[in-house]
């Protein structure tokens, strides 16, 4: 992808949340049905003429597009267009197929369904054997080919883009696995461009990641749109659209600019390598050792945990918990206090720049900001929900402040999401926190946002 490509994007879409489609509905594997009959064609007369009052009003807009899109689809007049995106994270590949209606009226594309499946370990855990990785991606390929119809798969981009995990390996050793990858995706039968598998751009992630949480919010024709946080395992990921157009300045070469169809918008992102959970654990946890040490005593798990067994980066530590002046025999606790100063000085350095307008912004945060507020019962599992930064913060006290043997690292994992979000974002303690998996039951990825970028930036899929 080109410079110019990561500066200025188009995502041309619609602006409501998409709805699934009922079983029931007609045209479930077809192209589009143009065939003559006496009710498709006073079908499309009638909306014919809606249109011409809505335009005559003043009325027509994108809201209104993927509801007409959809009644039109009901009657065979759209297309169907499918993408496949695998995900290729630090601590797992996951596949997200989707099938788009393309609207009758302006070419839009309206989201339909979609296939989410997932496969551990990442990528970057088989650096020394490239052909086994490439069968774990082989794996998702074939979840993707059982949810597209044959008719479809040459017509269907096929696109693998790695994240942190792979950034964070030598060159020679992640080049090898997407080779090997890429080998894959020849026999594919799926329409695979040149770039179709590399390492993403960690300015792309986030912009697509953003993309996707307002598009399903149905927040990008407006002028208040969240901000975007998305904590990965290698990474994490900062991105908003600044509200005040003096701000754009102050963050100069960290601002781009995001084409949508109905509007230009400039959005602040930054993604943070080192920042992600494990990534911040592993610092973390090896403070004080050499690097050829795999034997770890921790400040931030608790004494009563021994050698517990942890991997990372193809190397398997045995981590155990440090005593201190706090702990006893019968109530063995982490010394909060230190575990809380030794990840300031972990994740302080590496926050730059620093999103000092972020609190001014609704803020969505997914990923492992959402699986750990679920795993201590931050949050309720089925229905998400919201939270605050003092939550996290109060929860990691007292998650520290127990002998938690089912989670052991709990404890330093909710420590550093309060620490990132309060001293290294500089939110306050009651800002809330809006977090989710899914939206209207679609994943919250970005592999969203790059299947609408190829689909609406490539003219053999936008002109199709």
């Amino acid at each position: 992808m080109t410079n110019t490509d990561v500066r200025q994007r188009k995502l041309a879409t619609d602006e409501k949340p998409p709805r699934r489609k009922s079983s029931g509905s007609p045209n479930a594997s077809s192209g589009g049905n143009r065939g003559p009959s006496g009710l498709k064609i006073s079908f499309l007369c009638l909306v014919i003429s809606v249109i011409l009052l809505l335009f005559v009003f003043g009325f027509i807009s994108e809201n209104a597009s993927p509801y007409l899109a959809r009644l039109a689809s009901k009657f065979g007049y759209s297309k169907v267009q499918y993408a496949a995106i695998i995900d290729a994270g630090s601590t797992g590949s996951r596949v997200l197929a989707y099938k788009f209606n393309r609207s009758f009226i302006d070419n839009k594309l309206v989201l339909y369904e979609e296939l989410f499946k997932e496969r551990k370990p990442g990528l970057s855990s088989f650096a020394d054997n490239p052909a086994e990785g490439a069968h774990s991606i082989k794996l998702l390929l074939d979840e993707a080919r059982a949810f597209i119809p044959k008719e479809h798969w040459s017509s269907t981009p096929l696109v693998l883009k790695a994240t942190a995990g792979l950034r964070l390996l030598p060159a020679s050793k992640a080049e090898n696995i997407l080779n090997a990858v890429r080998d894959l995706f020849a026999k594919s039968e799926f329409s695979v461009d040149m770039d179709a598998v590399e390492i993403m751009d960690g300015t792309d992630e986030g912009i697509f990641s953003w993309f996707t949480v307002n598009f399903l919010l149905g927040r990008l024709s407006k002028t208040n749109q969240a901000a975007a946080l998305d904590l990965g395992g290698g990474s994490t990921q900062v991105t908003f659209s600044p509200t005040d157009p003096d701000q754009v300045p102050v963050y100069d070469k960290y601002m781009h600019e995001v084409v949508t169809s109905s509007k230009k918008i400039n959005v602040f992102t930054h993604s943070y390598l080192g920042l992600g959970l494990m990534a911040a654990r592993h610092a973390v946890f090896t403070h004080g050792y050499k690097k050829e040490d795999s034997v770890l005593e921790s400040v931030c798990v608790n004494p009563i945990i021994a050698n517990r067994t942890w991997t990372y980066a193809n190397v398997q530590y045995k981590v155990s918990g440090k005593e201190n002046g706090k702990s006893s025999a019968e109530q063995p606790i982490v010394d909060f206090d230190a575990c809380l100063e030794l990840v300031k000085s972990k994740v302080m350095p590496l926050v730059k720049p620093k999103p000092f307008t972020l609190k001014q912004h609704a803020v969505a945060a997914f990923s492992y900001y959402f699986e750990r507020a679920i795993e201590s019962g931050l949050v309720d599992p089925l229905a998400g929900g919201e939270t605050t930064v003092e939550a996290y913060r109060k929860k990691a006290q007292e998650i520290c402040a127990i002998p938690n043997d089912e989670q052991p690292f709990m404890c330093f994992d909710l420590t550093f999401i309060s620490t990132l979000l309060r001293e290294g974002f500089g939110l306050n303690d009651g800002k809330k926190i809006k977090l989710y998996k899914k939206i209207d039951g679609h994943e919250i990825s970005w592999a969203l946002g790059c299947a609408y970028n190829v689909l609406t930036s490539d003219e053999k899929f936008s002109n199709s």
